[in-house]
């Protein structure tokens, strides 16, 4: 499974994105989507999920902000980021878990908020 992110960049506070993840190769063995994101100097944090049925998951730090979503037909996933603050400035990358279990990652993408 390839996953390709895009739809980073720079925004200002209150902004808004969409990052995207299309995947690719044996996306049949796809289950669970999702995000996670890296800051400076801090681990890695799950900031949204979804399983192939739809049921999603947030970080209590972006609920009601973000909103995960995925397209089967398009082997994408997406994550719609409204209100942006200085504080989710990070890389975003996108995973994929698969059945067998093996977890992917995309090469993420940059996210800066910042006036």
């Amino acid at each position: 499974v390839q996953l390709v992110e895009s739809g980073g960049g720079l925004v200002q506070p209150g902004g808004s994105l969409r990052l995207s993840c299309a995947a690719s190769g044996n996306i049949f063995s796809i289950n669970n989507m999702g995000w996670y994101r890296q800051a400076p100097g801090k681990e890695r944090e799950l900031v949204a999920a979804i399983t192939s049925g739809g049921n999603t998951n947030y970080a209590d730090s972006v609920k009601g902000r973000f909103t995960i979503s995925r397209d089967n037909s398009k082997n994408t996933v997406y994550l719609q980021m409204n209100t942006l603050k200085p504080e989710d400035t990070a890389v975003y990358y996108c995973l994929a878990d698969t059945n067998p279990y093996y977890r992917f990652w995309g090469q993420g993408t940059q996210v800066t908020v910042s006036s």
